[in-house]
């Protein structure tokens, strides 16, 4: 029994299927490859037949010695549209070999299933329609165009790239100064609709800090994002900076990340492992407000009392500008620094490479289709590759833990500001009880 298998892919869509994905003991694999002309559409040959030459060549060895089955994926892999496909089903059945499709409910030598054949050649025709349209999105990731629907705010469709809208550009350069300067999200959106009248919600808040789009970078929906295809709102630097502040605020309870006070969120009672809550004391025709850090949900009995908030503060601040140096003097910054540089390395490769394909379509050694695909791939590498290097701590975060260490710079910050400082280095401040006493045990990020 002789069986024989038939793919055809479209390198812009997919790649090439494993041979041992099969499932069956296969004699011969006849493979095509869907290729693109100059300007990225599937070649014709004269007749008005999409060029599959493997397929051409099965029709020929069977001609000559028959085969018992032929296995493929899909129907429409036997042709660009239901009439090709309709032919070559009759061509191939006509000498005598069952077809199986292996992803369809499709075998010619069930008598009830090929009574379904209308039926499932209206679905190739339905597949091979929404093939054309994913050739054409393939088509503009290859010539890093902006994919389809709604252009983001603050940008324009330009020809073949997004360009910035000078309309509602200071909106949205305002939005991210304001999350970069206090750390707060709901704080950023309630600026927003304080300053310009823009409504937005939360998430498309969190939605405009985490797109490629404001970047420079376009992203698609397969999930690939190519860089430096546009002219970007805020700086590779300030991106990385958001990253780091959203990483950090996913680590507090929720909205503390806009709390007013710079300790909310931060301090738990080691005790009673509460987080705590900053409550405000007031007394009757006096303006004067004492603010206390007082366990949220305490089972104790009589519960943890409450700590003066500016005795944790002044604390806190002590405890920071004494064992921070120290703690960051114990990283592994030749570790860290050599990550760094291999991974510049191998982003500086991947240019390289991509800097010698124009050479290499001149001289022949690649076609115009091939270099496409071969760029593309090779921008999403480094895509990719610039990612990992941003979420690295920054270089000088030695001669940054040098300057917050003096007990003036914390003093002259506002709480907004001190807010921020604090959650870029603290992960937790724990308040260790001894009785009546206390003291703080305050664990770094790193």
């Amino acid at each position: 029994m002789k069986i024989i298998a038939y793919t055809y892919s479209d390198p812009l869509l997919e790649s090439s299927p494993d041979p041992a994905n099969w499932g069956w003991e296969i004699d011969r694999v006849y493979e095509d490859l869907g290729k693109q002309d100059s300007s990225g559409h599937t070649t014709r040959e004269s007749c008005g037949h999409a060029t599959r030459s493997q397929l051409q060549q099965l029709l020929a060895d069977c001609q000559t010695e028959p085969a018992d089955y032929l296995l493929i994926r899909r129907l429409e892999e036997l042709g660009d549209t239901v009439e090709e496909v309709s032919d070559r089903l009759n061509e191939l059945e006509a000498m005598g070999i069952a077809i199986i499709a292996t992803e369809q409910s499709y075998t010619s030598e069930n008598s009830h299933l090929r009574a379904e054949l209308l039926k499932l050649l209206h679905e190739v025709q339905c597949q091979q329609r929404s093939r054309r349209i994913r050739q054409g999105h393939a088509r503009n990731r290859l010539d890093a165009a902006p994919p389809p629907g709604k252009i983001p705010y603050g940008y324009r469709r330009g020809k073949d790239k997004y360009i910035i809208d000078r309309s509602t550009l200071p909106v949205v350069k305002d939005f991210f100064d304001n999350f970069l300067l206090y750390g707060s999200l709901r704080g950023a959106v309630r600026y927003l609709a304080k300053k310009y009248g823009k409504k937005i919600s939360v998430t498309t808040g969190r939605r405009w800090l985490t797109s490629p789009v404001y970047r420079g970078d376009t992203a698609y929906q397969n999930g690939e994002i190519i860089s430096d295809t546009h002219i970007p709102i805020i700086s590779k630097e300030e991106a990385a900076q958001i990253d780091r502040l959203l990483r950090r605020n996913s680590r507090l309870p929720s909205r503390t990340a806009s709390a007013p006070r710079s300790l909310a969120g931060l301090v738990i009672c080691s005790e009673c492992q509460s987080h705590t809550t900053v409550t405000r004391v007031t007394q009757r025709y006096q303006n004067k407000e004492y603010l206390y850090l007082r366990p949220i949900s305490c089972p104790k009995s009589p519960k943890c009392r409450a700590i003066p908030y500016q005795e944790i503060l002044e604390h806190t601040i002590g405890t920071v500008c004494r064992d921070l140096p120290l703690a960051v003097a114990g990283m592994d910054f030749p570790q860290l620094d050599a990550i760094k540089q291999n991974l510049g390395q191998a982003i500086a490769r991947q240019q390289e490479i991509l800097a010698q394909l124009p050479a290499l379509i001149e001289t022949g050694v690649l076609d115009s289709e091939t270099a496409k695909l071969r760029a593309y791939k090779l921008r999403t590498e480094i895509s990719a590759l610039q990612a990992k290097l941003a979420t690295l701590p920054p270089v000088n975060l030695r001669s940054v833990a040098q300057a917050v260490s003096i007990p003036q710079f914390w003093l002259d910050l506002s709480e907004a500001e001190r807010r921020f400082y604090f959650r870029e280095f603290i992960k937790q401040i724990e308040i260790i009880r001894r009785g009546k006493e206390w003291d703080l045990q305050v664990i770094f990020i790193f």
